[in-house]
C-alpha cells in the first residue's frame, strides 16, 4: 500500500502516518517526491487496511499495491531509478553505460591492457571476475582477492568503475571493499542469504535474471535486496535456457521493455552471456538498446581465443570498438543519451 500525502502536508501530520503504520504492526518508507511525499507499507503478506489511514491529516490518497514486488514496481516509484557511480556515471533515466571487460582477471598485464583498450573505445565501467563459480570444480575459480586489487588498480589508473561478482557472504564482504558494483550472478538469482546481504550493504547490486527465471521470479528476487534498505539495483537480462542449443542461451530482448513498464530499475544487457557466440554479440547489444536497455555489459579480452575462461563469447578489443559505434547511433536514435568520460 502506498500513502500519498497533500503537496502541502506538514512533517508532523507525515510523522503521524509513519506512527499509524508501526502502530498497525508494519514498517514505513517515506519515498520523497519532487511536490509531494509518499509512504509506501511495507511487512504485510496480504492486502492491509486503508481505514486507519485514509482520514489522517495531510493524507491525500491510499493506494492499493497490485504487485507482490512492491518496493520494485512502479505503482511504487513511477520516476526512474537513477543509479550515479563515483566516477560519474549514471545507469537509468535516458542514461546508458557500457561495462566491459574479460569474463575472469587472469594478470594483471592481461586486465590492465584489456581496461585501457575499453576505456579508449568508451566504456565508463569494467567487467573483471575475481570470483568464477563454475560448472566444474577443476576449472578456473579466479584469483580472488588478488583479482581484487588488479581491478582496484586499473581503477585508478583508467578512471572505470569496477564491477565484479561476489558468490557467498564471505565474497561479498570482499567485494564491498574494493567494487563500485556488485554483481550477483544467476546462479545466486535466489539465493535469498545472499540477496539480504547485498540489501545491506551500501554498494549499488546488479542482479542478473537466472537461466530458467520468469520475470516474476526476477523481480522478487529484487524486492529482497530493496526491501533489506538497498535501492540501487539494477537488474541484467542475460539469456534464458531453451530447448535449443545454437546459442549458450536464449537472448531475451522482450524482457528488457517489459520489465522497465514493471519496475522503475534500470535494466542491463548481457549480449556475451545471452548469446554464448562472438559473432551475434554486436547485434545482439544493439538489438537491446533500441528495444531500450540502460547499458551493456561486454566480455572483452586481449587475446579471447587463449582466455581461461568464455573465450567463444568474448570479443576482441577491435570488435569492442567497432560495437561502440553502433552502440552509440542506436543509443541516439532512441533518444539514450551513451555515457563518455566527458559527460561522467
Amino acid at each position: 500500500m502506498l500513502i500519498v500525502m497533500n503537496h502541502n502536508a506538514t512533517s508532523d501530520e507525515i510523522d503521524a502516518v509513519k506512527a499509524q503504520i508501526v502502530e498497525c504492526g508494519f514498517e514505513a518508507r517515506p519515498i520523497p517526491g519532487e511536490q509531494r511525499v509518499a509512504i509506501g507499507i511495507v511487512g504485510n503478506d496480504g492486502p492491509v487496511d486503508a481505514a486507519p489511514f485514509q482520514d489522517l491529516p495531510g493524507v491525500a490518497q491510499v493506494i492499493h499495491v497490485a504487485s507482490p514486488y512492491k518496493q520494485v514496481s512502479r505503482e511504487w516509484h513511477p520516476q526512474d531509478t537513477i543509479i550515479r557511480l563515483p566516477n560519474g556515471s549514471r545507469i537509468g533515466g535516458g542514461h546508458v553505460t557500457i561495462m566491459a571487460g574479460p569474463c575472469a582477471v587472469e594478470s594483471r598485464e592481461q586486465l590492465l591492457e584489456t581496461a585501457e583498450r575499453v576505456a579508449k573505445a568508451g566504456a565508463t565501467v569494467l567487467r573483471g571476475g575475481a570470483f568464477k563459480p563454475r560448472s566444474s570444480p577443476y576449472s578456473f575459480q579466479g584469483l580472488v582477492e588478488e583479482g581484487l586489487k588488479i581491478l582496484a588498480e586499473a581503477r585508478e589508473k583508467y578512471g572505470l568503475a569496477i564491477i565484479t561478482e561476489a558468490i557467498d557472504h564471505e565474497s561479498l564482504e570482499l567485494v564491498e571493499a574494493y567494487a563500485d558494483i556488485i554483481q550477483l550472478g544467476a546462479r545466486n538469482m535466489q539465493n535469498f542469504a545472499l540477496l539480504k546481504r547485498a540489501g545491506r550493504s551500501n554498494k549499488p547490486v546488479m542482479l542478473k535474471r537466472g537461466p530458467s527465471a520468469t520475470i516474476k521470479e526476477w523481480l522478487l528476487a529484487a524486492e529482497y535486496i530493496l526491501a533489506e534498505g538497498n535501492s540501487q539495483v539494477m537488474l541484467c537480462e542475460r539469456g534464458i535456457r531453451s530447448y535449443d542449443d545454437a546459442t549458450r542461451n536464449t537472448m531475451d530482448i522482450t524482457a528488457i521493455p517489459l520489465v522497465k513498464r514493471l519496475s522503475h530499475l534500470p535494466v542491463v544487457a548481457d549480449p556475451s552471456h545471452g548469446t554464448g557466440r562472438r559473432p551475434l554479440i554486436a547485434p545482439m547489444s544493439r538489438a537491446a538498446l533500441a528495444a531500450g536497455a540502460d547499458g551493456l555489459i561486454i566480455e572483452v579480452h586481449r587475446n579471447p581465443d587463449k582466455a581461461k575462461s568464455d573465450g567463444g563469447q568474448t570479443l576482441f578489443p577491435e570488435q569492442f570498438e567497432e560495437l561502440m559505434t553502433g552502440a552509440r547511433l542506436i543509443a541516439e536514435a532512441v533518444g539514450a543519451r551513451l555515457q563518455s568520460f566527458q559527460e561522467a
